[in-house]
């Protein structure tokens, strides 16, 4: 699976005042190696105008007794089966040799080679159903890999996810959620929400209709 990228840096000054310039910039984290950021169709929700839609509260009814966990990363205790969660979601959702699970447990484990310091956890009545790999300093979240059991999921399961992590970015007061890059048709899930911007290669853009367009081509 091909990623658009437009171009390729490697910070070393990992403030988070620069981090969230590079963000502002269109640049986004990756799991390649430590520091390296892509500049891509990227997007994000300006927090202070995000408001849940009614279709937002739908998804939201399909799941009750959440219990929405915040973990820092590197984990102290590493667990191996969030790693296979991890590798068997992304081999049936994207193909084998997406993700392996050597890459997942550098990245929950191993901060001198990974961009990401948090793992969003997910239950439902004390069962762990989902997690979510993620960026995050007071004024952003990246909403980075998120995974779970699709076998077992219910419908609009990933979804439901991510709307709880916006949630989670409001309620602490982040300027913005960044949802990952916008690249390929199904994209258009990422598109319903009420303060959403896409970057455009030169700035960040609230003109829904022509991103459809180009995810269309």
């Amino acid at each position: 699976m091909k990623y658009l990228k437009w171009d390729e840096k490697t910070i070393t000054d990992f403030s988070t005042e620069n981090i969230d310039v590079m963000y502002d910039n269109g640049y986004l984290f990756t799991r390649l190696g430590k520091g390296i950021m892509h500049e891509t169709r990227g997007v994000r929700i300006d927090l202070e105008k995000f408001e849940k839609s009614s279709e937002n509260r739908r998804i939201l009814r399909k799941i009750q007794n959440i219990n929405f966990k915040v973990n820092n990363l590197p984990m102290k205790d590493y667990d191996w089966k969030i790693s296979k969660l991890a590798k068997d979601f992304y081999d049936l959702k994207f193909g084998p040799d997406i993700m392996s699970a050597q890459k997942v447990k550098e990245m929950l484990s191993n901060d001198s080679k990974s961009n990401f310091n948090t793992l969003l956890e997910y239950s439902i009545d004390s069962e762990k159903v989902g997690y979510a790999i993620c960026y995050q300093d007071d004024a952003i979240i990246h909403y980075s890999y998120p995974f779970y059991d699709i076998e077992s999921a219910i419908k609009d399961m990933g979804l439901w996810m991510m709307i709880n992590a916006i949630i989670y970015a409001k309620d602490s007061r982040k300027r913005y959620i960044y949802l990952g890059s916008l690249q390929r048709p199904n994209d258009t899930y990422k598109l319903q929400f009420k303060g959403l911007q896409w970057f455009d290669g030169k700035e960040w853009s609230d003109d829904i209709e022509k991103v459809k367009i180009l995810l269309k081509k």
